[in-house]
C-alpha cells in the first residue's frame, strides 16, 4: 500500500471514544542504497505504540544479507560489518516472527519508500505479496507541516525536543524509538489523556534476541531525491514556453 498523508486531528478519535490505535514504528538498515541493485536488509527495528503510549514492546533483529557485501558508505552509517552479519540469521529464518509482531497494524516510517522497497523486495524473494499494511510516512507529513525546512529525523528531534543524544548506539531500534517519540509529538498525541487499559500498560517486553551494542558513528541523513537531468530540462522547457516574465525565467537565463 502506498504511503499516505495522515495529517488530521487525532483528537477526533478521542471524542468518538474509539479504542486506542496500535501502530508499529519501523526502521531498517541495509547493505546499500538500492534494493533494485541487489542491496539487502541487515537490521530491523520496530517499536509498538498504542494510542499515545510507547508500550515497551519491540522487535529487533540483525539480518544476514545472504552474501551481499556491505557498501563502504553504508558501513560508515550503521557500523555493521560483513563478518558480524555473517553470524546472524537470514531473513528467511526470521520473517514469520517479524511479520507476526507487526500484524495488521499501520506502519509509521520516516522516508517510507526506502524501507518499504527493501521489505517488499525481501517478501518477493520469499514468494510473498507486498505488505498490505497502511503505511504512514512521517517525512511526507513533516514536509507538509514545515515546508522548506530540514525534516530529517535529527531535525525533527531538535524541533520537537526529543533527546537523540544516544542515537549512535543501536541503529534501527534506537531510530525507531526516536521516531515513535517524534510521531507522538508531531501528531499531538501527547495532548490526549494517557490510556489506562491493559493494552497500553503492558510491561516492557521484546520478542527478539537481546540487542548487541555496537559502537557506531552518528548516522548521516539518507540522500535526498533529486530530479534527473531529463526531468530538470523538461521543467525548464515548460517554464520557458508557458510562463511569461516569471522569476524562474530570469533565473534560468542567468544559469544558461
Amino acid at each position: 500500500m502506498d504511503s499516505q498523508d495522515f495529517d488530521h486531528d487525532m483528537n477526533d478519535d478521542a471524542e468518538r471514544g474509539d479504542a486506542p490505535e496500535r501502530v508499529i514504528v519501523l526502521d531498517t538498515e541495509t547493505t546499500g542504497r538500492s534494493h533494485a541493485d541487489g542491496d539487502r536488509i541487515v537490521e530491523i527495528g520496530c517499536v509498538e505504540v498504542v494510542g499515545n503510549v510507547i508500550t515497551g514492546r519491540t522487535y529487533h533483529a540483525y539480518v544476514n544479507p545472504a552474501g551481499r557485501k556491505v557498501d563502504p558508505g553504508a558501513l560508515e552509517v550503521h557500523g555493521l560489518s560483513d563478518d558480524f552479519l555473517a553470524t546472524q540469521p537470514k531473513f528467511r529464518s526470521l520473517y514469520r516472527e517479524f511479520f507476526a509482531f507487526v500484524g495488521n497494524a499501520p506502519l509509521v516510517i520516516h522516508n517510507a519508500g526506502f524501507d518499504m522497497g527493501f521489505i517488499n523486495m525481501e517478501r518477493r524473494l520469499l514468494g510473498l505479496p507486498v505488505m498490505p499494511n497502511e503505511v504512514r510516512d512521517t517525512l511526507r507529513t513533516a514536509r507538509i507541516r514545515w515546508p522548506g525546512q530540514r525534516n530529517t529525523l535529527d531535525a525533527l528531534c531538535s524541533r520537537l525536543e526529543v533527546d537523540n543524544s544516544g542515537r549512535d548506539l543501536h541503529g534501527a531500534l534506537i531510530d525507531a524509538d526516536l521516531l515513535a517519540q517524534v510521531y507522538i509529538k508531531m501528531m499531538k498525541l501527547d495532548q490526549l489523556p494517557l490510556g489506562g487499559d491493559e493494552e497500553t500498560e503492558r510491561a516492557a517486553q521484546s520478542v527478539a534476541a537481546p540487542v548487541i551494542a555496537i559502537s557506531r558513528p552518528p548516522r548521516p541523513p539518507r540522500p535526498a531525491l533529486a530530479p534527473s537531468p531529463g526531468e530538470e530540462a523538461a521543467f525548464h522547457a515548460f517554464i520557458a514556453s508557458s510562463v511569461k516574465d516569471s522569476i524562474w525565467s530570469g533565473l534560468l537565463e542567468q544559469r544558461s
